[in-house]
């Protein structure tokens, strides 16, 4: 059976890690086929979204597997090919036009902590606990830390990272690493909703939009300015974008085309 599920629901991809027996632990195999199936979805013109979630209802992902007989996925080095293959998915994600929701149906340990970071929104039942627990067998969560100072609070993320503990699903609301905590027989109405509030809305401006936003996160602020008078224009001459102040002025629904 696969390690990851890859199915296509009408307009959203959805990416299952599909390990449940190993709390969806990461491994390369697992992580490659996400990368795959996202730089699939990101170029075929007819996904609007991703989903990506965990098998069953105890883990997301618990982050790297660090059984024995994986000989180290976590730590291990190959110093003639230094660039790691968690590093090659997570710039997918980085670079991928598509928003990219996480459903997270269990607990987010180390690594998978990382995969959340990376998406874009999140959708998180009510009785789920995160953590980054690296320092309790004495790491730290390197890899998965340029994420982190991304998304969490900097004292948060010292208090993560130092102690290893784990925290709850309404703390990871407060400080901003999920959209949505509810209930878990509510879990998959809210991202349908989440993701209704996506689907109609112009792909080429989400394009666009998500382009913009990690390429100025990364840029001074005077760099950004100059970087949005340029694609101004740029977004302004999309199909998209004429459809859509047609369909302001004529007062009817807009039809877009992705282009």
């Amino acid at each position: 059976m696969s390690q990851v599920l890859v199915e296509h629901r009408e307009q959203i991809l959805w990416i299952t890690i599909n390990r449940e027996e190993r709390r969806n632990a990461l491994n390369e195999e697992v992580v490659r086929s996400i990368d795959r199936a996202v730089a699939e979805a990101n170029a075929d013109g007819r996904s609007r979204a991703i989903v990506l979630t965990g098998a069953g209802d105890k883990a997301f992902c618990a982050g790297a597997d660090l059984a024995k007989n994986t000989k180290g996925f976590a730590f291990a080095a190959d110093f003639a090919r230094p660039k790691h293959y968690i590093v090659d998915l997570f710039k997918r994600l980085q670079e991928c036009t598509l928003p990219v929701i996480a459903r997270v149906n269990g607990h987010v340990m180390a690594g998978g902590f990382g995969l959340l970071c990376a998406c874009d929104m999140a959708v998180a039942a009510d009785d789920i606990r995160i953590g980054t627990t690296e320092s309790k067998i004495g790491v730290t969560p390197m890899m998965i830390l340029p994420y982190m100072l991304r998304v969490l609070p900097a004292r948060r993320l010292q208090e993560m990272c130092i102690t290893g503990e784990q925290f709850t699903a309404r703390e990871a609301l407060d400080w901003g690493v999920v959209n949505y905590v509810v209930p878990r027989a509510e879990l998959d109405a809210k991202l349908d909703w989440l993701l209704a509030r996506v689907t109609d809305k112009s792909p080429t401006a989400i394009r666009l939009g998500k382009q913009a936003y990690n390429a100025m996160r990364d840029m001074s602020l005077r760099e950004s300015l100059e970087y949005a008078q340029v694609m101004v224009p740029v977004m302004s001459s999309t199909e998209d974008a004429r459809e859509g102040m047609a369909a302001f002025q004529e007062k009817r629904p807009a039809r877009f085309s992705g282009n």
